[in-house]
Protein backbone atom coordinates (compact mmCIF):
# COMPACT_ATOMS: atom_id res chain seq x y z
CA UNK A 1 0.00 0.00 0.00
CA UNK A 2 1.60 3.37 -1.11
CA UNK A 3 1.08 6.59 0.71
CA UNK A 4 -1.05 8.78 -0.84
CA UNK A 5 0.23 12.81 -1.39
CA UNK A 6 -1.60 15.66 -2.01
CA UNK A 7 -1.24 17.83 -4.72
CA UNK A 8 -0.93 20.74 -2.71
CA UNK A 9 1.48 19.42 -0.54
CA UNK A 10 4.37 22.39 -0.73
CA UNK A 11 7.76 21.21 -2.22
CA UNK A 12 10.49 21.08 1.02
CA UNK A 13 12.31 23.75 -1.20
CA UNK A 14 9.49 26.18 0.49
CA UNK A 15 10.14 25.35 4.00
CA UNK A 16 12.92 27.34 4.87
CA UNK A 17 10.88 30.32 3.31
CA UNK A 18 7.65 29.58 5.95
CA UNK A 19 10.42 28.83 9.06
CA UNK A 20 12.27 32.77 8.30
CA UNK A 21 8.55 33.99 7.50
CA UNK A 22 7.48 32.18 11.69
CA UNK A 23 10.37 33.59 13.06
CA UNK A 24 9.82 37.25 11.77
CA UNK A 25 6.59 37.18 13.32
CA UNK A 26 7.51 35.54 16.74
CA UNK A 27 9.21 38.90 18.17
CA UNK A 28 5.94 40.58 17.31
CA UNK A 29 3.91 37.73 19.38
CA UNK A 30 6.06 37.44 22.24
CA UNK A 31 5.90 41.11 23.27
CA UNK A 32 2.05 41.26 22.92
CA UNK A 33 2.31 38.06 25.30
CA UNK A 34 4.87 40.10 27.92
CA UNK A 35 2.39 42.79 27.57
CA UNK A 36 -0.79 41.22 28.25
CA UNK A 37 0.38 38.62 30.98
CA UNK A 38 -0.25 39.01 34.79
CA UNK A 39 2.35 38.97 37.42
CA UNK A 40 1.84 37.05 40.87
CA UNK A 41 0.92 39.64 43.12
CA UNK A 42 3.85 41.50 45.84
CA UNK A 43 4.89 38.83 48.04
CA UNK A 44 4.03 41.87 50.43
CA UNK A 45 0.53 41.80 49.67
CA UNK A 46 -0.07 38.33 50.27
CA UNK A 47 1.75 38.63 53.48
CA UNK A 48 -0.41 41.43 54.57
CA UNK A 49 -3.64 39.82 53.63
CA UNK A 50 -2.58 36.61 55.30
CA UNK A 51 -1.62 38.58 58.51
CA UNK A 52 -4.90 40.44 58.63
CA UNK A 53 -6.89 37.52 58.18
CA UNK A 54 -8.08 38.91 54.68
CA UNK A 55 -8.82 36.15 51.90
CA UNK A 56 -10.32 37.90 48.87
CA UNK A 57 -12.97 35.78 48.01
CA UNK A 58 -17.23 35.83 45.89
CA UNK A 59 -20.25 36.10 47.34
CA UNK A 60 -23.39 34.60 45.24
CA UNK A 61 -26.60 36.31 45.77
CA UNK A 62 -30.18 35.29 45.09
CA UNK A 63 -30.10 38.36 42.51
CA UNK A 64 -27.42 39.73 40.62
CA UNK A 65 -26.53 42.92 41.98
CA UNK A 66 -24.51 45.85 40.73
CA UNK A 67 -22.12 47.66 41.93
CA UNK A 68 -23.43 50.89 42.47
CA UNK A 69 -26.27 50.17 44.95
CA UNK A 70 -23.91 48.27 47.08
CA UNK A 71 -21.42 51.07 47.12
CA UNK A 72 -24.41 53.26 48.13
CA UNK A 73 -25.20 50.57 50.83
CA UNK A 74 -21.90 50.62 52.35
CA UNK A 75 -20.20 53.76 51.92
CA UNK A 76 -24.11 55.58 52.60
CA UNK A 77 -22.92 57.62 49.80
CA UNK A 78 -26.51 59.23 48.47
CA UNK A 79 -25.81 59.63 44.70
CA UNK A 80 -27.79 57.93 41.93
CA UNK A 81 -26.99 56.61 38.25
CA UNK A 82 -24.24 54.82 36.67
CA UNK A 83 -21.15 54.70 38.20
CA UNK A 84 -18.94 56.31 35.85
CA UNK A 85 -21.68 59.52 36.43
CA UNK A 86 -20.53 59.43 40.64
CA UNK A 87 -17.71 61.73 40.57
CA UNK A 88 -18.86 64.75 38.46
CA UNK A 89 -22.57 64.44 40.98
CA UNK A 90 -20.20 64.44 44.09
CA UNK A 91 -18.87 67.78 43.21
CA UNK A 92 -19.39 69.97 45.96
CA UNK A 93 -21.44 67.38 47.48
CA UNK A 94 -18.80 64.82 48.63
CA UNK A 95 -15.07 65.17 49.17
CA UNK A 96 -13.28 64.00 46.23
CA UNK A 97 -9.29 63.33 45.89
CA UNK A 98 -6.71 60.84 45.12
CA UNK A 99 -6.06 59.71 48.44
CA UNK A 100 -7.51 56.65 49.43
CA UNK A 101 -9.34 56.39 52.88
CA UNK A 102 -11.25 53.36 54.70
CA UNK A 103 -14.73 53.77 53.79
CA UNK A 104 -13.97 56.45 50.46
CA UNK A 105 -15.26 55.01 47.10
CA UNK A 106 -12.92 54.50 43.95
CA UNK A 107 -14.63 55.76 41.16
CA UNK A 108 -13.10 53.80 37.84
CA UNK A 109 -14.19 55.89 34.82
CA UNK A 110 -16.24 54.54 32.00
CA UNK A 111 -14.64 53.23 29.29
CA UNK A 112 -15.94 51.73 25.82
CA UNK A 113 -19.11 49.77 26.83
CA UNK A 114 -18.38 50.03 30.10
CA UNK A 115 -20.61 52.45 32.85
CA UNK A 116 -17.66 52.84 35.44
CA UNK A 117 -17.40 51.24 38.64
CA UNK A 118 -17.48 51.69 42.54
CA UNK A 119 -15.15 49.78 45.00
CA UNK A 120 -15.46 50.94 48.85
CA UNK A 121 -12.11 50.59 50.22
CA UNK A 122 -11.77 48.48 53.30
CA UNK A 123 -8.43 48.76 54.45
CA UNK A 124 -4.99 50.38 53.36
CA UNK A 125 -2.57 47.71 52.75
CA UNK A 126 0.34 50.87 52.12
CA UNK A 127 0.51 53.86 50.19
CA UNK A 128 -0.29 51.66 46.15
CA UNK A 129 -2.69 49.08 47.47
CA UNK A 130 -6.01 49.12 49.12
CA UNK A 131 -8.23 46.42 50.07
CA UNK A 132 -11.87 47.07 48.82
CA UNK A 133 -15.36 45.29 48.41
CA UNK A 134 -17.36 45.61 45.55
CA UNK A 135 -20.34 43.83 43.78
CA UNK A 136 -21.21 42.87 39.75
CA UNK A 137 -16.87 43.10 38.79
CA UNK A 138 -16.69 41.00 35.40
CA UNK A 139 -18.95 38.53 36.89
CA UNK A 140 -22.52 37.45 37.18
CA UNK A 141 -23.50 40.34 39.66
CA UNK A 142 -21.47 38.29 42.61
CA UNK A 143 -19.81 40.41 45.63
CA UNK A 144 -16.18 40.42 45.94
CA UNK A 145 -14.95 41.19 49.44
CA UNK A 146 -11.10 41.23 50.51
CA UNK A 147 -10.18 42.59 46.82
CA UNK A 148 -6.62 44.35 46.71
CA UNK A 149 -6.19 46.65 43.76
CA UNK A 150 -3.26 48.21 43.36
CA UNK A 151 -2.29 52.11 41.94
CA UNK A 152 -0.35 51.58 38.48
CA UNK A 153 -0.03 55.38 37.79
CA UNK A 154 3.48 56.57 36.80
CA UNK A 155 2.55 59.83 38.99
CA UNK A 156 1.41 57.43 42.11
CA UNK A 157 -1.93 59.52 41.95
CA UNK A 158 -4.80 56.68 41.65
CA UNK A 159 -5.21 57.68 38.21
CA UNK A 160 -4.79 54.22 36.78
CA UNK A 161 -5.64 50.94 39.09
CA UNK A 162 -5.70 47.27 38.15
CA UNK A 163 -8.31 44.67 40.11
CA UNK A 164 -7.35 41.85 41.70
CA UNK A 165 -9.12 38.81 39.88
CA UNK A 166 -10.02 36.28 42.66
CA UNK A 167 -10.72 33.26 40.27
CA UNK A 168 -7.09 33.35 39.22
CA UNK A 169 -5.85 34.68 42.04
CA UNK A 170 -3.72 36.79 40.72
CA UNK A 171 -3.98 40.98 39.72
CA UNK A 172 -5.66 41.41 36.61
CA UNK A 173 -3.48 42.25 33.26
CA UNK A 174 -5.87 45.40 32.41
CA UNK A 175 -5.06 48.57 33.54
CA UNK A 176 -8.60 50.66 34.56
CA UNK A 177 -8.49 54.51 34.34
CA UNK A 178 -9.64 56.12 37.77
CA UNK A 179 -10.94 59.58 38.49
CA UNK A 180 -10.24 59.02 42.34
CA UNK A 181 -12.26 58.21 45.43
CA UNK A 182 -15.27 60.27 46.90
CA UNK A 183 -15.98 60.64 50.52
CA UNK A 184 -18.44 60.14 53.23
CA UNK A 185 -18.21 63.16 54.81
CA UNK A 186 -19.69 65.85 52.71
CA UNK A 187 -18.28 68.82 51.44
CA UNK A 188 -18.54 72.75 53.35
CA UNK A 189 -20.50 73.90 50.50
CA UNK A 190 -23.72 70.61 50.84
CA UNK A 191 -23.72 71.11 54.70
Amino acid sequence: MGLAVSRTTRPISSWPLLAAAALFLLPACSSSIEESSTPAPSAATHRTLAGLGLRPHLIETRRPLQCVPYARRLAGIQIRGDAGTWWDQAKGRYARNRTPKVGAILVIKSQGRSRGHLAVVTKILNRREIVADHANWLNRGRIHKNTPIIDVSAAGDWSTVRVWYTPGKVYGARRYAAHGFIHAATTTAAR
